[in-house]
């Protein structure tokens, strides 16, 4: 659980820093697929001998990788924020016609940026917990299965 957690939070933290500069609402997108790809990792890991432990297991990476998935977010999102700035925000606010003067102040601006990065981190550690579940369990059913069931009587194996 441990190591397939570490390996996917690592490259979710990597690739949730580069979703984010492009834009924040794509990092929850790859949670999906990362919690999948940690729950049966973890079956792979940890080869858990029934269906509760599997998805234990899998619900276990899924929020460690779902760490470093906050990590990105909040990295990402603090780099949007310096690069593009309160006045660049304004500036695309005014292109499409709505009020600019949300974004007066800079500290509220980053204190915005930083909230809502940490809301949506701690959106996709959920997320990618409940999926890594199943992925531990779709683990089970196509490989846990196999190694679980005793040989039948009087097979020669």
């Amino acid at each position: 659980m441990l190591k397939s957690g570490l390996i996917v939070g690592a490259v979710t933290l990597v690739l949730g820093i580069g979703l984010t500069l492009i834009s924040p609402y794509c990092v929850p997108c790859l949670a999906i697929f990362a919690g999948l790809g940690a729950g049966y990792l973890g079956g792979i890991f940890d080869k858990p001998l029934e269906t509760g432990s599997s998805a234990k297991a899998g619900a276990g990476a899924g929020a460690i990788a779902g760490v470093g998935a906050l990590g990105g977010h909040l990295i990402g999102a603090l780099g949007n924020a310096l690069i593009v700035g309160p006045e660049g925000t304004a500036a695309f606010l005014r292109q499409f016609g709505l009020p600019a003067d949300v974004v007066a102040d800079p500290t509220q601006y980053y204190v915005t940026v930083f909230g809502s990065g940490c809301c949506l981190g701690l959106f996709e550690i959920a997320l990618m917990a409940g999926i890594g579940a199943l992925g531990g369990l779709l683990w089970y059913q196509m490989m846990g299965k196999k190694a679980s069931t005793p040989p039948a009587a009087g097979s020669l194996s």
